[in-house]
Order: C-alpha cells, then sequence, then structure tokens
C-alpha cells in the first residue's frame, strides 16, 4: 500500500474520503467524520443559524486582498451575557453541520455552561472554499490549505463575533474540538492564548509526527482491539494475508476468492494489493467505531462491533478456504449488518466530495504522520514508512513536496510545557490515542483517558449504554471549563 494511502487512512483523524488516485485503504479518520454517501448527511436536528463571515484568503502575506465566505452555525438558546461562555468548535477536514449534529457533548453541556455554541466551518472544506469550485484545481490554489491560516481564520472570527454579538465581548472562549479539529483545538489554545482560556482536545494525535511516537504504535493498537475481543481474533487476521495470497496464484483461487467473498467484481491478480488494503481499511475503521452501542457512523453497526467480527475468527488453524469465508463473515458485519447488500465492493472510494482533496494535500504538506507496520507486533503484512515514496506520491499528484518536520516546529512537539489550559482526551480503544497526549504534561496541560472509549467517544451525545469511564471523563471535562470560566471572570473582576 502506497504510503499516502495510509496516511489517509489512518488519518483522517483525519480525512473524509479517498482520492481517485489512491488505492482506498487506509482512510479511517476521514471515514469516521463524513458519511459514505453525502446525500446520507443526518438530517438536521438542532436548532442553530447558518451564517458566513468574510475571511481574507491569505492571512500571512499583504499582496492580495482576495476573500472567501466561511461558513459558521452559532446555536445561543442557553446562552447567558451575564456569567455565560462561548464554545467554539474547530472544525476539521469536512462538512461543519455533519460535525455539529455529531457533537452532542457541546450541546449537552450548553445549558449548564450557560453557552452559546459557535461551529467553524474549516476553510477548503464544506461550503468555505476560497477559490470557488477551482480551489483544487492545483497547488497555486491549494497553497493556503495549512493549519496555520485555519488557526487565523478561527481568531478573526471570534474577533468578529465578539465585536458584533452584544454582551459577548467581554466572555471566556473555550476551544473544542475531536481528531484534527482536536489537534486545532490544542494548537490555538497555544497560538492564540488570549483569545481562548482553554481547550478540549478530543482524540488529538499531536505526537503523530516525525519519531516523536513509534511509527507503528497505530496499527498496534488495532491489533490489541482485536486481541482482546475474541480468542485469536488478531491472530486470524494476521494469517489471512498469506492465504490470500495462496489462493490468488491461479486462476481458479481468483475465482474462488471472487465468490467468497461476495464480492461484486471479479479480481484479477493485479487486484490482490488493492484487495488486502481493503480489508486492512475495514479493521481500522472497526477499531475507531468500536462504541459501546450500535451506530451509523460510518456504517450500519451494532453494539461492540469488534467482538460480533471475532465470533467468526476463533480459529485460526483451518483450511486457506475456511479461514476466508470467515473473514467474509467478519467483513459482512461491517459491511451489511443491515442485510440489504447484495454484494462487497472494493472499489467504493465513496464520492469524490473535496474532502478527501483536501485532506490528501494536506498529508502532502505539512500533516505528515508516520505509519508502519512489521507483522508481529501488530496483525497486519509488514510495511516499513518510506518517506520517499510519500514524497513521490504527492510530487506526482500536487506538485509538492512534505515537510515532514513542520508540524513539530511550529507547535512545540513534545516541548509544550510552557503552555497551559488544555484537557487531551484519548480512548484506549482509539488507535489514535498512540499518537496524543495519554499522561499529565503539567497541572493544566491535563491528559484524560478513557478505557473503554474509542474515537473520541466523549464528545459524542450522552448515551443509556455510555461506559463509567466516558461518563468519569466528561464529568471531568466539564469541571476544567467550569474552572477556566471562573478564573476568567474573576480576573476580569479583579481588574475592575
Amino acid at each position: 500500500m502506497g504510503r499516502r494511502a495510509l496516511l489517509l487512512l489512518l488519518l483522517s483523524f483525519l480525512a473524509p474520503w479517498a482520492t481517485k488516485a489512491l488505492r482506498p485503504a487506509l482512510r479511517a479518520l476521514g471515514s469516521l467524520h463524513l458519511p459514505t454517501n453525502p446525500t446520507s448527511l443526518p438530517a438536521v436536528a438542532k436548532n442553530y443559524s447558518v451564517l458566513y463571515f468574510q475571511q481574507k484568503v491569505d492571512h500571512f502575506g499583504f499582496n492580495t486582498v482576495k476573500t472567501f465566505n466561511q461558513r459558521y452555525l452559532v446555536a445561543d438558546k442557553y446562552w447567558k451575557k451575564n456569567g455565560g461562555s462561548i464554545l467554539f468548535y474547530t472544525g476539521n477536514e469536512g462538512d461543519i453541520i455533519w460535525f455539529c449534529n455529531n457533537t452532542g457533548f457541546m450541546w449537552d453541556v450548553a445549558e449548564e455552561l450557560k453557552a452559546m455554541l459557535v461551529f467553524a466551518e474549516h476553510r477548503y472544506y464544506g461550503e468555505s472554499l476560497p477559490f470557488g469550485d477551482n480551489s483544487f484545481k492545483d497547488s497555486r490554489h491549494l497553497n493556503f490549505l495549512t493549519s496555520e491560516q485555519a488557526l487565523a481564520d478561527f481568531a478573526e472570527l471570534i474577533k468578529h463575533l465578539k465585536r458584533t454579538i452584544p454582551g459577548a465581548e467581554n466572555q471566556p472562549v473555550i476551544a473544542i474540538g475531536g481528531s484534527y479539529g482536536g489537534m486545532l483545538a490544542a494548537w490555538f489554545r497555544m497560538k492564540y492564548p488570549h483569545m481562548a482560556v482553554g481547550a478540549l482536545a478530543a482524540s488529538a494525535p499531536i505526537w503523530q509526527f516525525e519519531d516523536l511516537v513509534p511509527c507503528g504504535v497505530f496499527m498496534k493498537i488495532v491489533t490489541t482491539d482485536f486481541r482482546k475481543s475474541g480468542p485469536h481474533c488478531s491472530e486470524s487476521i494476521r494469517r489471512s494475508w498469506d492465504a490470500i495470497n495462496r489462493l490468488s496464484s491461479t486462476g481458479s483461487g481468483l475465482q474462488w476468492l471472487t465468490g467468497a467473498l461476495h464480492l461484486c467484481s471479479p479480481l484479477t491478480s493485479q487486484d490482490i494489493q488493492h484487495l488486502k488494503d481493503w480489508i486492512s481499511e475495514t479493521w481500522v475503521n472497526l477499531a475507531m467505531v468500536d462504541y459501546p452501542y450500535a451506530s451509523n457512523f460510518l456504517q450500519p453497526l451494532p453494539a461492540w462491533p469488534i467482538k460480533v467480527v471475532c465470533q467468526y475468527l476463533k480459529n485460526p488453524n483451518v483450511s486457506d478456504s475456511l479461514l476466508l469465508q470467515n473473514i467474509f463473515q467478519a467483513l459482512n458485519v461491517y459491511y451489511n449488518y443491515s442485510g440489504q447488500v447484495k454484494c462487497l465492493n472494493i472499489s467504493e472510494t465513496a464520492t469524490s466530495s473535496l474532502g478527501t482533496l483536501g485532506w490528501s494535500y494536506q498529508a502532502c504538506t505539512e500533516v505528515v504522520m508516520p505509519f508502519c507496520t512489521n507483522g508481529v507486533d501488530d496483525m497486519f503484512e509488514p510495511h516499513s514508512w518510506n518517506l520517499k515514496e510519500l514524497s513521490d506520491e504527492c510530487f506526482e499528484q500536487w506538485g509538492v513536496r512534505p515537510r515532514p518536520s513542520w508540524i513539530t516546529t511550529m507547535y512545540g512537539g513534545k516541548n509544550i510545557s510552557s503552555h497551559s489550559n488544555i484537557v487531551f482526551s484519548n480512548g484506549e480503544l482509539d488507535p489514535w490515542s498512540g499518537g496524543g497526549v495519554t499522561k499529565d504534561i503539567t497541572d493544566t496541560l491535563v491528559a484524560v483517558t478513557i478505557s473503554e472509549g474509542a474515537h473520541h467517544l466523549d464528545l459524542r451525545a450522552k448515551n443509556a449504554l455510555d461506559p463509567t469511564s466516558v461518563l468519569l471523563a466528561r464529568a471531568l471535562e466539564v469541571r476544567h471549563m467550569k474552572n477556566w470560566i471562573r478564573d476568567f471572570y474573576d480576573r476580569a473582576g479583579k481588574q475592575h
């Protein structure tokens, strides 16, 4: 699998859909945020206003006056002008309405914090396109798609809100985000501490860069999730790769595999790596959405879906053909839990939505996250991290080369102890936790660990089936936010 394909899979933390130029494997992060079919965006379930703010395309240069309309949402049902707060969602790589409707935590705490909710859309995603339909035309138009420009957008928007909404001027702002949005929330507090009194950074792998963490940590956590969810489950998956290789070595074997996996199109020998990437992506996606209740995030899935999957993978010591029949049953939990799908399509790259294009460009420039597998500590085929391979793929598509050291230069890597008031939350089931802050750095740079949590479970709406660990995490997060708000007003009172 190409390094960029792996990066895309793993990021969405990050990316919503795979680009057609890349294998679909490893889009995990992005997939997490946006549904496979964009027409299936959830119906508007919240009461908010849709607004637009005119942003500079380039905040850091002086020779262009070009602007674009940044979309943002505001909900003020529980906002109080006296003693209230502003919870500011730092939008990530996708449609802001979807994030708004899927960040139930903010809605659940709005009344308690007397909060105005603001959801800001990230430039180059959703409707916030700096060059309209030409935004993804070439690297010249994409040159302004960076985390730094996005953070500057947020700063300018907050200034605008405080200037134009009566009662908002002297209120504390708290940045909140999950995944890439969680990284942005943390970085916003670091870079604009005068604008946000604190930040909640959920499932934010701010250390998944350079050699800050081992490149194999992500897939190792995915494997641990499967190993703990059923006896011999991860071993069955590890053995499946060689079984596929053996079965696909003949024409009759390819034909058999096509039928056994209920694939929509006949396999050729050229499809085998693609098939294995697609299966790998499925296991990664399951690890990210291993929630304690039925959900419809990526696909309609049961509660604790990995446990359901592992019921079919109890015995690795079976024939190649039986093992692959079991793999099909496991895949079917993910792709066909509703029972409506007639065949499985390994070429399903979802939509050509711009979300994926934007993320692939970011993964080719500053968001360069090393991933690797060794087949020993994880259940995947060995693949080393290859920056040159990534760089060549990026240059071929965008005409740009990645800067693997820029994020740590810009935001400090592990040297962030001079900052304050950031809560980093991570679920132990979430493979992104491997690149996250999981131990307290100082008294005000605090780690919250959710033992039974997958990808930013704490930002999802409360549910009767929530484990105790996420209830405790949310309570701790709210306590920190209340303290930040109280300290803000205490200081304001002393200044008067």
